[in-house]
């Protein structure tokens, strides 16, 4: 008689003659994936009828004819929760005689008959419960659910007309040779524009080989939900999703959500630097619906399967359907509350239906401890509201960095803070994946549930720059590398490629930022391999929209160039550049009250090491600055005890502070965002000035350095047109004067 604990119940399994269930619960806790004893994935056996591997890691469960051969384990197996109300579901006699097969006869090896065996079921269904969380009847969900999906994937697999709009087989079943690969790395690019509607101008980036362009954008969009290659059940919790985010009635997808969910489904690598406030939430949903229908379309296929090759005992047939590891989806968040909206987004694309009409059972397990660690919390510190309304609703929510949670998905369940290796979705911050990637020569450390994604998501990514960027690029080069154990993969299920360790030449990588920036778009062309090609969304921004348009103090503001040979060398000659033509000018005592504004932290010291050495009176402000200190360094500046005061850029993002008394503003390099500009100059306001020091917007000045390589932070701050004429200009200096009067 076999026993295992599941959730603190002890079960009887059912006595078999030859076969048995060979379970065991995971006893280590694994602290660092954030997980509470996980259970091990297993090959097992369900009877003569099905042998699969099971592919929901919940619970490994037998053949339904063999559990409902015992009335007690059933009995047994109903989780009793105060918080969910008992339902009666009407219609389970039947829909549990559905996983049978109209023809399936009872076991051979069994001697009860398909009576006595309906007899045994009609007792249990008033053990059935609908919940939130109740996991009752899990193994007839599961086994329910697996005859769905595969019923469901065959019909896909025998529908041309659905393959043909479906790059899902195209792009992840197409297998290339070694001359190939090779051919593919040295193949020349072709660029083509495209100008959508709602997207606008983007460029598709694809090799000249044709043998790589197996997927062709569709030049005539189509504005209806049936032409995209979703899930059914995924279509069917659209419209609650949708009233969800944003607040109404409404029930069918945006404009741009149709267009860019066209762009993801072709499996494409896509950069995005146009994320906004008011497109941020229909982003947000387009992604996750597309690795929700991903990792359902993978489950149904391995599912089916499973049942082909059960159905043919020779196994004459091979079926390469699988990765080194499970986890197929990668999405890298900022904070956690961006994790909290994530997870309740695929929720509602899973279950809102269910959850409201109560028709379908759902299963989602540690929702209420994620609910408790990812939310927001009700003793939360209010944010000022003199803070601009941009920062109130970055930082409202849980801003912790440090995450990370796996996610299990099926039609009917969800499981959270599962073990990464037993996951489908993982989602963390780039310091959470840290953590457990290690650094080399740790002895402690793990990479290989990285080993085969399909797909890699960065959402919000200009926010990985203000918190460590190396740990994104750190994250990145221990993606697809070949992993040190086995982790009981079955290799006869393996997609060629992937034993090939190619899996970077398929994989999906979407990358979506409010700002165009060249560390970003540095990350995206490096690590963008898809033999699909990538596709780039360059809008262009007119003056109008720019950030110099929003300055509203009218004092001069000057662009001064400086010529730099290569990107490497660009820190070394705007620092010689600084020191010996900028500098000079602001040391007299009239330029009193110069701030030094300093996107990078490694300049910030560099500078700052260069006063301390040649004896220049300054003041700092930097992220690691006690707030003590910051409060004395604001108010000797304000007061003119100091000529200058150095300033962070990171400082500024995660404190947003009035610094008053601004009368010069030096940027050493263009900000990052490009409102920080604007809001900055601002600052210099005559309110801010004081009495003492008494002066006007004439004799104040905006100097900004610049050269080649900051074209992409220069296009926020003057407009796409503008910045070209400073970059190729035959002038090195350019004077700007807004006739905007602030009231």
């Amino acid at each position: 008689m076999g026993k295992f604990s599941y959730r603190g119940h002890k079960r009887k399994l059912p006595q078999g003659k030859e076969k048995k269930q060979n379970l065991r619960e995971n006893a280590k806790h694994l602290i660092d994936y954030g997980v509470s004893h996980p259970l091990d994935d297993k090959k097992l056996k369900l009877g003569d009828k099905l042998a699969k591997r099971i592919y929901e890691d919940d619970i490994a469960i037998k053949k339904s004819d063999k559990v409902v051969e015992d009335k007690e384990l059933i009995d047994e197996e109903s989780v009793q929760d105060s918080d969910i109300e008992e339902e009666k579901d009407e219609n389970f006699y039947d829909q549990l005689l559905s996983a049978f097969g109209k023809e399936q006869k009872a076991d051979p090896e069994s001697d009860e008959s398909e009576s006595e065996m309906m007899e045994q079921i009609k007792p249990n269904q008033e053990m059935v419960k609908n919940g939130y969380e109740a996991f009752n009847t899990e193994n007839e969900m599961v086994d329910d659910e697996n005859k769905d999906d595969e019923d469901e994937e065959g019909d896909d697999l025998s529908n041309v007309q659905q393959l043909k709009f479906d790059h899902f087989q195209t792009h992840f079943f197409t297998n290339f040779t070694c001359n190939e690969i090779e051919q593919l790395k040295k193949c020349a690019r072709v660029n083509t524009s495209f100008d959508w509607t709602q997207i606008g101008s983007f460029v598709e980036s694809r090799v000249e080989d044709e043998r790589f362009n197996l997927v062709q954008l569709d030049s005539k969009l189509s504005k209806s939900l049936d032409h995209l290659p979703l899930k059914q059940s995924l279509k069917e919790n659209i419209p609650k999703t949708m009233m969800e985010i944003t607040g109404n009635e409404c029930n069918r997808l945006s404009a741009f959500q149709l267009e860019l969910l066209h762009l993801l489904s072709s499996y494409k690598d896509l950069y995005f630097p146009e994320r906004t406030e008011e497109n941020s939430e229909q982003i947000r949903m387009s992604y996750c619906l597309h690795s929700l229908n991903h990792i359902l379309k993978t489950r149904a296929r391995i599912l089916w399967h499973n049942s082909k090759l059960t159905q043919n005992k020779v196994q004459k047939e091979e079926y390469r359907d699988q990765g080194l590891t499970r986890p197929k989806v990668l999405i890298i968040l900022p904070f956690r509350d961006s994790a909290y909206r994530t997870v309740n987004c695929m929720i509602n694309l899973l279950f809102a239906d269910a959850r409201d009409t109560g028709m379908r059972k759902i299963n989602i397990m540690n929702y209420k401890r994620f609910q408790k660690e990812f939310g927001p919390s009700d003793d939360e510190s209010h944010i000022s509201s003199r803070k601009p309304e941009d920062y109130r609703k970055m930082f409202n929510g849980n801003i912790d960095d440090s995450f990370r949670v796996g996610m299990s998905i099926t039609k009917k369940s969800l499981k959270l803070y599962n073990d990464f290796y037993s996951s489908d979705i993982i989602i963390a911050s780039p310091l959470g994946l840290r953590m457990i990637i290690g650094a080399e020569g740790d002895q402690e450390r793990e990479y290989d549930f990285l080993s085969s994604l399909d797909m890699v998501i960065f959402d919000q990514s200009e926010l990985f720059l203000m918190q460590n960027w190396e740990h994104v690029l750190h994250l990145m080069d221990h993606i697809h590398l070949r992993p040190k154990k086995d982790h009981g993969v079955d290799y006869t299920r393996v997609k060629l490629w992937v034993l090939e360790l190619w899996s970077r030449f398929y994989c999906q990588l979407l990358v979506f930022s409010s700002i165009s920036s060249t560390m970003i778009s540095g990350l995206f062309n490096k690590y963008s391999s898809n033999y699909s090609g990538k596709l780039i969304v360059k809008n262009s921004i007119p003056s109008n929209r720019s950030a110099i348009n929003r300055v509203f103090i009218q004092c001069p503001q000057t662009f001064q160039r400086f010529h730099s040979d290569t990107y490497a060398s660009n820190s070394d000659v705007r620092f010689n550049f600084f020191i010996n033509k900028i500098l000079p000018k602001y040391k007299d005592k009239l330029m009193v009250r110069t701030m030094i504004y300093v996107p990078s932290y490694f300049d910030f010291v560099r500078l700052r090491n260069y006063f301390r050495k040649e004896d220049i009176g300054f003041s700092q402000i930097c992220e690691y600055t006690d707030t003590g200190k910051v409060a004395k360094a604001r108010h000797i500046f304000f007061y003119g005890g100091r000529q200058f005061l150095l300033y962070t850029e990171r400082f500024h993002f995660f404190n947003r502070h009035t610094i008053k008394g601004i009368r010069h503003l030096i940027f050493y390099e263009p900000p990052t965002f490009p409102h920080f500009y604007s809001e900055l100059i601002n600052m210099m306001h005559l309110s801010n000035q004081g009495k003492k020091l008494t002066t006007d917007y004439g004799s104040m000045s905006v100097t900004v350095l610049f050269n080649r390589f900051d074209a992409h932070s220069l296009v926020g701050l003057t407009g796409t047109e503008t910045a070209s004429n400073l970059i190729t200009s035959d002038s090195d200096v350019h004077m700007f004067l807004t006739e905007n009067a602030l009231s």
